[in-house]
Parts: C-alpha cells; structure tokens; sequence
C-alpha cells in the first residue's frame, strides 16, 4: 500500500487544470486576467522566424479569437510581417503574472480578408489610424522629429473624411495545433496540459513541471 503524501503536497496533489475543451479553456482564463491585469490583459508574445529558422518575439495585442483561431494586426512590411509572409507559422505566449498562469499556442497563420482587415482598421482611433498611416514600421529613422513631421503632414492630408487602411496593414490569424496550459503551484510542482488538434478534435495530456 503506497505511503500517505505529506501534508504539504496533499494540499497540491489534484490538478487544477481540467482535460475540458482548451478554446473554451482560454476564454475562461483570459476572462480572470481581464478582471485582475492593471493593463493590456489581452497582450502576448509573437514568436515568428526566417525561412531558415532565425526566431524574433516581440508584444502584439490580440484583437479577436474563437473557432477560426487567434487574430491580431499589424504593417506587413514589418520586420514580423515579412518573417511571418516568408514562413506562416507562429507561436503565442500569454503570461499573466498577477494570476500565475501562462498559454503557450502554436499553429499556422492566414491572413485575413481585406473585408475583414477594413472593419478593424475603421474601428480604430483616428490618431491610431493615422499612425499607421505615418509610420514605415521597422524601417531606420533619422530622428524622432522626423516621425512627427510626417504624422503631422498625414494629419493634414486627411483633415475630414475617414482616413483609408494602408494596403499593407492587415491582420492574421493563427489556427491552434497546440495549446498549453501552465499554472504556478506551490514547490515547484506547476500542473501543465498539453492539448493538440487531431483531426476536427482534441487530445490532451499532463505534462511534467
């Protein structure tokens, strides 16, 4: 007969991360972060790499998610819009550190239609809109007076009216493959699940800390 745990891990024996469907899993979550995070509850990392596999990261914002995946934007002229164009695959990282949890998210992207990209440029502020209109992202700049004599020229420009999506601002939206759930635990004994897509379904398994 297998010895009693301690008092201590018996506490901490039972996961608290359910074998349950990892979609509705993630709004859950996400959820309790926009309750508790003082800013940006939906921000996470872009990992994205070269055709010859040399990785950048950096913070984006999700911007929508459901059945169809994970979507944010951004100019795909920039150093990740042209990693991502070359080789369209990704991961995503959130890291909740208020709630102890993270969600590491892997998969294919597509980019989204122009329709769509149009509806959410349009929702946008309208000095978000101009930003983006302003700014070569990525590109070497002189200085930062510079950056502001060109919003200010695009200002100008567009005075009344609405102000027209950039045709390389567009979205992208990631399909998960795999979904893995992180939860800080006492003694360093964190529960993680991973899920991954098979088929038009999920298999999911505990992984060790």
């Amino acid at each position: 007969m297998p010895k009693p745990l301690p008092d201590k891990l018996a506490r901490i024996a039972t996961s608290e991360i359910p074998d349950s469907d990892p979609m509705a899993l993630f709004e859950a979550w996400l959820e309790e972060a926009r309750a508790v995070e003082p800013n940006d509850h939906n921000a996470m990392a872009l990992a994205t790499a070269t055709p010859d596999g040399a990785p950048s990261v950096r913070m984006v914002l999700l911007k929508g998610h459901g059945p169809e995946g994970f979507t944010f934007y951004t100019n795909a002229q920039s150093r990740k819009g042209e990693e991502i164009r070359a080789n369209m695959q990704a991961a995503l990282l959130f890291h909740w550190k208020s709630l102890r949890r993270q969600i590491r998210i892997e998969g294919p992207l597509a980019e989204v239609s122009s329709e769509v990209a149009d509806g959410y440029f349009a929702s946008r502020s309208r000095d978000s809109q101009l930003g983006a209109l302003a700014s070569d992202q990525s590109r070497p700049l002189a200085s930062r007076g510079e950056f502001l004599t060109r919003i200010a020229q695009v200002t100008a420009r567009h005075l009344v009216g609405p102000v027209p999506r950039p045709p390389h601002w567009t979205g992208f939206c990631l399909d998960p493959q795999r979904m893995e759930f992180w939860m800080d635990r006492p003694f360093r004994l964190h529960d993680r699940r991973l899920f991954t897509r098979i088929g038009g379904g999920w298999t999911s398994t505990l992984l060790y800390p």
